[in-house]
């Protein structure tokens, strides 16, 4: 891709020509310590100066332990001034509008994106929100699946999750999502629709229906409300076999696994499918209950960060599945399910089928600063029980299987599934 640039070399914006001059560079810089401190200095006074523990948020892949470090004078007046000269010179000759806060997040996007870390960010307050959100289990909306009719393109409500705000507002399977506060969804991609029907709880989103065997289109003003995402999926199998997915570890998805455990198990199951396809992680305490369901006494799971510190997370062997066990992985399944997989792999309390997992071995904290941001970046590395680091590596299966994706897409036939029903049946015998 090609730059246009003049040919001409621009100096910086000259800072001696008036006393107006020497007034605006002084407010500038004083702007840009304020800015500095108010944002960068939430870390660099409260931790780096003072040594204090921020406050972790247990979060993707994180633990909360706390975290110090030694501020190395990169936030200095030399730094201060030359980011001064910057703003004026943006000020200057920058084309289009520029937003005071859109360069505050780009200082702390830049730091973060430094480090070198594909995990490393910076969250804004509006994105801490999401996050929580998107991590807690949980999200505010309407509450119902949805999918897109084929025949309409339009979203269509496949069905209202029970206790809803659909559901009490009257929406049934097969309604069609015509508009929301007004705006037409007809050819829009599901996830547009679904981002316009969620946001604040409490407050009202106008949703417009079509519904077989109406007239005249149906007009329904509902509340949004908290509903539980639902991370866990099971089902029994012939010949009695329990199928349980987990899509991901949110707080919830322990619970969920629990009580899908226990189901099956009271349905009279044989075996177990833990399917974690696709499943990139989340929460590590979600995934050690979990694993506390599972596996004998002994490690789960430990971390050593870059000080050589050791973290345990233990099972105390009360509560082991005690049914054969396999567990389906794909090159997708990372993280989080990859603890898992580890934890049953190294404890030869089941077989792992399917091929190599994504090889993601390393932890993220994220870490709140004052004014309700955070920052997130990788702090330590796990190890399985037998203390095998897999980050970059992966996972080997103990009986490989490659998805047929073109019998799958065509047929519904998913071979690595039925690769699992036959060790499970093997183990049976």
């Amino acid at each position: 891709m090609e730059e246009f640039s003049q040919d001409v070399m621009e100096k910086e914006p000259d800072k001696k020509n008036t006393a107006k001059q020497y007034y605006v560079w002084g407010l500038l810089s004083g702007m840009l310590l304020n800015l500095i401190f108010f944002g960068l200095g939430m870390i660099g006074y409260e931790i780096y100066h003072n040594g204090k523990t921020a406050k972790i948020v247990s979060q993707t892949g994180s633990t909360a332990v706390g975290s110090e470090a030694k501020n190395e004078e990169l936030i200095n007046e030399e730094m201060i001034a030359k980011m001064a000269t910057i703003e004026a010179i943006i000020n200057k000759y920058y084309l289009d509008e520029c937003d005071n806060k859109m360069l505050e997040d780009g200082i702390f996007d830049g730091m973060m994106g430094a480090l070198g870390d594909k995990y490393a960010r910076y969250y804004s307050v509006d994105e801490v929100k999401k996050l929580n959100e998107e991590t807690g289990g949980y999200f505010c909306g309407i509450g119902a699946t949805v999918s897109i009719d084929k025949e309409t393109d339009i979203c269509v409500i496949v069905e209202p999750l029970p206790d809803s705000p659909a559901l009490n507002a009257g929406l049934i399977p097969g309604d069609l999502i015509y508009m929301v506060d007004g705006i037409e969804t007809v050819g829009m991609d599901l996830d547009d629709v679904v981002k316009l029907t969620r946001g604040e709880e409490g407050t009202t989103v106008h949703i417009t229906i079509i519904r077989q065997g109406e007239s005249d289109m149906l007009e329904f003003d509902i509340v949004r409300g908290r509903v539980d995402s639902v991370s866990v999926g099971y089902e029994m199998l012939e010949g009695n076999i329990g199928h349980i997915a987990i899509s991901t570890f949110d707080d919830n998805t322990a619970d969920q696994f629990v009580d899908a455990l226990a189901t099956l198990k009271g349905q009279d199951a044989k075996g177990i499918i833990i399917d974690v396809r696709s499943n990139l992680g989340g929460n590590v305490t979600a995934v050690v209950d979990i694993c506390r369901n599972i596996i004998p006494e002994g490690n789960i799971v430990y971390t050593l960060d870059k000080n050589g510190e050791k973290k345990e997370f233990k099972s105390d062997g009360t509560h082991q599945i005690g049914l054969p066990l396999v567990v389906l992985v794909n090159q997708h399944s990372a993280s989080a399910s990859e603890i898992l997989t580890g934890a049953v792999k190294d404890y030869g309390i089941g077989t792992i089928v399917g091929i190599t997992t994504y090889g993601k071995g390393v932890v993220q904290k994220v870490i709140s600063l004052t004014d309700g941001s955070a920052v997130k970046l990788t702090a330590s590395k796990y190890y399985t029980p037998n203390g095998i680091c897999i980050n970059g590596t992966g996972i080997e299966p103990d009986i490989r299987v490659e998805l047929d994706y073109e019998n799958y897409k065509n047929n519904g036939i998913d071979n690595q599934l039925e690769a699992a029903v036959d060790e499970i049946n093997r183990l049976i015998k």
